[in-house]
């Protein structure tokens, strides 16, 4: 994947594909594109609005069709215990969505994710690797794989 539409595209499948709740660890260098994914997740989930990097936020909320969904950014946290301050108890709600990007430096605070993706930079763009982490994970892979595969103009390679 070489640009920030091909990421939004990804990212608005994914939107399309999610269904009930759930918790997405979101890896990788600065710039990979992670902020971008999201974007393109809340796009695709029906979201018309402005969607801001939580980085000195470090967490977002939104609602969608009364649905909600978080976007935390812990990259600026120095202690995994600041997260008590964001009211993380509370994100393992159900019929909540969580994305959690630098989710290394919340360990031991956050609810466990169902699904892992990491992008890599990789000439010329980017790689994305997904794992499913849960049973519901599974399920949020494989709907999310279908809708890639159905639209292969997307650009991306997925790998097991």
């Amino acid at each position: 994947m070489d640009d920030a539409a091909a990421m939004g595209a990804l990212g608005m499948r994914l939107g399309q594909a999610l269904d009930s709740g759930g918790v997405v660890y979101l890896m990788g260098e600065l710039g990979a594109g992670k902020t971008t994914l999201v974007r393109g997740v809340l796009a695709g989930m029906g979201f018309h609005g402005k969607v801001r990097s939580p980085t000195y936020t470090l967490m977002e909320n939104y609602q969608i069709d009364g649905r909600s969904f978080r976007h935390l950014d812990l990259y600026r946290i120095r202690q995994a215990e600041e997260l008590e301050f964001l009211g993380v108890r509370e994100l393992d709600e159900p019929h909540t969505w969580v994305f959690v990007e630098w989710p290394e430096l919340g360990t031991g605070h956050l609810p466990a994710a169902d699904l892992e993706v990491r992008l890599d930079f990789v000439e010329p763009g980017r790689r994305l690797s997904l794992t499913a982490a849960s049973e519901h994970g599974c399920k949020l892979l494989e709907a999310w794989t279908s809708k890639l595969t159905a639209t292969p103009a997307v650009g991306v390679r997925v790998l097991d």
